[in-house]
């Protein structure tokens, strides 16, 4: 590993790796002066003038989507593939699958827990069905109330969000207290059946090889009586 993106901070030896910004637009020229043999690229349309002039330099590019659980197993047989060890890829993809399977069976048989995550506050974003945070929540036992909605990120309304009336929004801290000083979410929350929980953004924040511990810990959030925080790990 020669580079990465501001966000990948896991495990703590990525850090000693070239923070080479932002996965959205990255700065090519900073990417070609690390010297990489191969380069993983976010396959949106902002990374499209990216990934075309990284291909032009000669280097192996691959644009990539994981916004779904199963789009993760997808990439990491791309991976396997490109990096010569189909192997690995075939142990860590089953490694992720068991930690995921073990969080759904504690689950299963418990209420599911209706929830909205908002992403942003101006304007309201919140996950839809087409992310794989969504796939998250179903196996922790939740029900997202916009999870028949395709679109990962879906913008709502404040209304429409209090009208499909969550028992529990998930959240970042900042974003809590932007909420608690709102009169309106000051209403949803005088009911005492209403919570906003935070998770680990840097667990739950991004597909990867942690994600039964990301599942786990929003099932523990969610059902703290019935789901201990490390399920995935027994």
């Amino acid at each position: 590993m020669v580079g990465r993106t501001r966000w990948d901070t896991y495990p703590a030896a990525a850090r000693s790796v070239a923070d080479l910004g932002d996965g959205l637009r990255p700065n090519v020229e900073a990417v070609l002066s690390v010297h990489p043999d191969l380069v993983v690229l976010y396959a949106a349309t902002d990374n499209r003038d990216a990934a075309q002039r990284l291909r032009g330099a000669g280097i192996m590019t691959l644009s990539v989507r994981d916004d779904r659980l199963a789009d993760f197993q997808r990439v990491l047989s791309l991976l396997g593939t490109a990096l010569h060890d189909s192997v690995a890829a075939r142990a860590v993809a089953d490694s992720v699958t068991a930690s995921l399977t073990r969080v759904s069976a504690a689950t299963a048989n418990l209420p599911p827990v209706t929830v909205v995550w908002p992403i942003e506050i101006a304007p309201l974003r919140v996950i839809g069905g087409g992310s794989y945070l969504n796939d998250l929540l179903v196996g922790a036992g939740a029900r997202n109330v916009y999870g028949a909605l395709s679109d990962p990120s879906p913008q709502v309304s404040l209304e429409d969000v209090l009208q499909r009336d969550p028992s529990v929004v998930l959240t970042t801290v900042a974003a809590e207290r932007a909420m608690r000083a709102d009169p309106r979410w000051q209403q949803w929350l005088a009911d005492t059946g209403h919570r906003i929980l935070v998770p680990d953004t840097a667990l739950v924040g991004m597909p990867s090889v942690r994600m039964g511990a990301a599942e786990a810990q929003l099932a523990h959030l969610l059902h703290p009586q019935s789901v201990h925080s490390d399920t995935a790990l027994k």
